[in-house]
């Protein structure tokens, strides 16, 4: 049974994620909009509610440094950043997948400079696509402390790092009411970290040494069977997950979908706002639906591809622009359904770039203006 709902933003319920989950070693540096989960942290711990090693190195790129050692000698690891302390931890996140150590990292996604700005996009986490992390996009506080759980039971199935993505301000910020699961809920949902490899001086084992071309080959050939796994185990904690808690997200979610023949695709906050704007096109008589992408990496191929059976028109809403190229998901799901039996259309709008605000009414026009347009490969610019 779940405590009473109490009111928190979505920093707070990354921290009551993490604190829940029992991680042993955790290595921060503040950054806004972040800066709270740290906070929440250091006051769980002031108070003897949180027994894990508070970490406060120099930058971003030495919480990084910090997060893998701790994860390899087989502690459980967490941390959390934004924007540019994402961005400069970039050369080790691909150490930390390469080391395959499940560390769990919630990122504020934040407008990254220049120019200088606070808002919510998320280009910082799409950047790092390549990097080999598990990569979840959030909607809501409740989802964000739940998606924190569920991270660390299939990252520590497979070995590979994971990294929760929720919207600055829209959830970082915003207070909702929130159902924080029991320790012992939490416990029995979760096992101990106990990795089969780990540094350890009377079991000698070595990490990040010099390697053929064959040996290297293989490692990644590992890491992608690794992340190929990461769908299927992602439904099945979810799964379990809802038998315990009776809450559910999915790898992707369909929302109003029966007989759509236009669905509007999108990820984070953006889609509680979609959502809306799906009423409102329903109540006017549209066949319209929602399909969420929860799981962004690895892509969910196989469930967007059967999502788009039957749509003649996927209006994807990018909350994130990569200069020559469009909108991120836009393109990814270009590639994911080319070749395969569903056909729509696809549109990709620039919308919320920067933080602009996206209301429910501005997607049902964005809807009544793209549906049966002309397709561009490039993404088109609205406000």
């Amino acid at each position: 049974m779940a405590n009473k709902a109490v009111l928190l933003t979505g920093n707070q319920a990354v921290a009551w994620g993490a604190r829940l989950a029992r991680p042993k070693v955790v290595p921060v540096y503040p950054i806004t909009p972040q800066t709270p989960v740290l906070e929440q942290l250091t006051e769980f711990q002031a108070e003897g509610q949180f027994d894990a090693e508070i970490i406060t190195p120099e930058s971003e790129h030495s919480v990084m440094s910090a997060c893998i050692p701790a994860s390899l000698v087989g502690m459980r690891v967490f941390t959390a950043t934004a924007s540019q302390g994402l961005l400069l931890m970039h050369e080790l996140l691909h150490y930390a997948s390469g080391a395959r150590a499940p560390i769990v990292m919630a990122n504020v996604n934040r407008t990254v400079a220049s120019p200088w700005a606070f808002w919510p996009d998320q280009t910082d986490s799409l950047s790092q696509r390549d990097t080999g992390w598990i990569q979840y996009y959030v909607e809501s506080a409740q989802e964000a402390l739940d998606t924190v759980i569920q991270a660390y039971r299939v990252a520590e199935q497979v070995l590979v790092p994971a990294m929760v993505n929720l919207d600055a301000f829209y959830v970082s910020h915003a207070m909702e009411p929130v159902l924080i699961p029991t320790q012992e809920l939490v416990d029995a949902y979760l096992p101990a970290f106990d990795p089969p490899h780990k540094l350890d001086t009377d079991n000698v084992e070595s990490w990040g040494n010099v390697v053929s071309q064959e040996m290297f080959f293989r490692h990644r050939q590992d890491l992608g069977e690794a992340m190929a796994r990461v769908p299927q185990l992602t439904a099945q904690a979810d799964h379990e997950w809802a038998q315990r808690t009776s809450r559910s997200y999915g790898v992707i979610e369909r929302y109003r979908c029966d007989g759509a023949r236009t669905v509007i695709v999108t990820m984070g906050s953006m889609c509680g706002t979609a959502r809306d704007a799906v009423d409102l096109l329903r109540d006017a008589g549209q066949a319209i639906g929602l399909v969420k992408v929860r799981l962004f990496r690895p892509l969910p191929t196989a469930a967007l591809c059967e999502a788009m059976v039957g749509v003649e028109d996927a209006i994807v809403l990018d909350r994130n622009y990569s200069p020559g190229h469009g909108g991120v998901l836009h393109q990814e799901l270009r590639a994911a359904l080319y070749g395969g039996a569903a056909t729509p259309r696809i549109h990709g709008l620039l919308a919320g770039v920067g933080g602009v605000n996206v209301s429910p009414r501005k997607i049902v026009e964005f809807v009544n203006q793209t549906r049966h347009a002309e397709v561009r490969a490039e993404s088109q610019w609205v406000r």
